[in-house]
């Protein structure tokens, strides 16, 4: 791509050589040329138009009671009940915001504007110089650090996608929208997290950000994720059926359950553990934010999920149980072969069979989560560390011991 510097070389290298400037006494001021005939005449409209327009809006105004959008509002309209509000296929107003059916929801939003950070409050000095010097880390380090900027710069944006074109549109309650749309902030404050990373690194942005179309891994993933955002997203989608709404609980469940609560949880606990062997920090406090987000959205979804299957049980039937139950084991195995992919050797107190029990129990709290069967008895967590981060309420500084209250993002500390 040239740059501007490169355009301007170009055009002077074939441009003939200009005259010698006249000196700034010698130069005379050249008067504006005059004005054309079809210049004046606009000029003239345009006057005459500027004069009427307070009439035209007056009168426009005058016409409003017939007017499209004031029939929308249904003057007169009785005001909203608790009632009235629903998770899905709701006729309430959407637009009235309380009262509240659900605080959970509420409280939710206001949890999370509360975790409010920035990429850039994180110091990425640290990392640079380490990830620069030739011997600072191993090789499978650096891949497990490739690859999870890799997949995570594009999984944030797989799940605004899916928040912004499918699920705000078909959940009817406005408590909960409100959340969605904190969420897909949210999203996109980890995207830029993830630029920020590849910036600082001076990594091949090109090839991270299209890793989710070369390797086979990380592709399966997001091809996973993808399918279940295809119907949804259409235009004449609509809820209201048994197998609509069916259809948005397999989304729910695809992208909070797996996508966000088990595709996610193999890259944090890699990152993580780098941090703290204090490797890659900048990178590490990243990741300690978005998972602090991701497990209020996890959270979020399972509330959403639960609270659809509680105002219509007839869509919790034992064959969508089956399905679902199935979904969450697919997303298991393809984190796991992701992590043999990240993981071919022992690395940062890890490697792949741990990891995969490790997703074993994972996999068993989702399924407990929204009500199903767990699917490996006894499955234990080798990383009890991870848990500490993911409490909502507390964090575990990784260089302390000590634990301190939940905060605002940028008041973290790594010393």
């Amino acid at each position: 791509m040239l740059n501007w510097d490169e355009f301007n070389e170009d055009e002077t290298s074939v441009a003939e050589q200009p005259a010698k400037a006249a000196p700034a006494s010698a130069v005379k001021p050249q008067p504006a040329p005059a004005p054309s005939e079809e210049v004046k005449e606009s000029s003239a409209s345009y006057k005459v138009a500027e004069s009427d327009r307070l009439a035209r809006a007056r009168k426009s105004l005058e016409e409003l009671d017939v007017a499209a959008g004031l029939e929308e509002l249904e003057m007169g309209a009785a005001r909203i009940e608790v009632d009235d509000k629903q998770m899905i296929n709701a006729r309430a107003d959407l637009n009235q915001l309380v009262p509240f059916k659900y605080e959970w929801a509420w409280q939710k939003y206001l949890d999370g504007s509360a975790n409010h950070w920035m990429p850039q409050e994180v110091n990425m000095n640290a990392d640079i110089a380490l990830w620069k010097s030739q011997d600072g880390l191993t090789a499978d380090e650096r891949r497990i650090v490739e690859r999870s900027l890799g997949y995570f710069s594009t999984a944030d944006s797989l799940v605004a996608n899916n928040l912004v074109l499918a699920l705000y549109r078909l959940i009817t309650n406005p408590e909960c929208r409100q959340y969605l749309l904190r969420q897909a902030f949210e999203e996109a404050i980890h995207t830029h997290a993830y630029q920020y990373c590849v910036e600082s690194l001076g990594m091949d942005e090109g090839e991270v950000f299209n890793m989710y179309r070369e390797v086979p891994s990380v592709a399966a993933k997001s091809a996973w994720s993808l399918k279940h955002t295809q119907s949804l997203a259409r235009p004449d989608f609509n809820t209201g059926t048994p197998e609509t709404d069916q259809e948005l609980l397999r989304n729910l469940v695809a992208f909070y359950c797996v996508t966000e609560g088990i595709f996610f949880y193999c890259g944090f606990s890699q990152i993580l553990s780098m941090g703290r062997r204090n490797k890659m920090t900048g990178v590490a406090e990243q990741f300690q934010y978005i998972l602090r987000d991701e497990s209020m959205h996890l959270n979020f979804g399972v509330d959403m999920i639960n609270q659809i299957k509680i105002e219509n049980p007839n869509l919790w039937t034992p064959e969508f149980q089956d399905e679902v139950t199935q979904m969450i084991l697919e997303g298991t195995e393809l984190e796991i072969a992701y992590a043999r992919d990240t993981m071919p050797r022992g690395v940062l107190g890890m490697n792949a069979a741990i990891m995969e029990e490790y997703l074993h129990f994972i996999c068993n709290r989702r399924l407990a989560q929204i009500g199903l069967k767990e699917q490996f008895p006894g499955a234990q967590n080798p990383f009890p560390w991870m848990s500490e981060i993911i409490d909502l309420r507390k964090e575990k500084n990784f260089f302390e011991t000590r634990v301190t209250e939940y905060q605002v993002g940028g008041a973290l500390s790594w010393d």
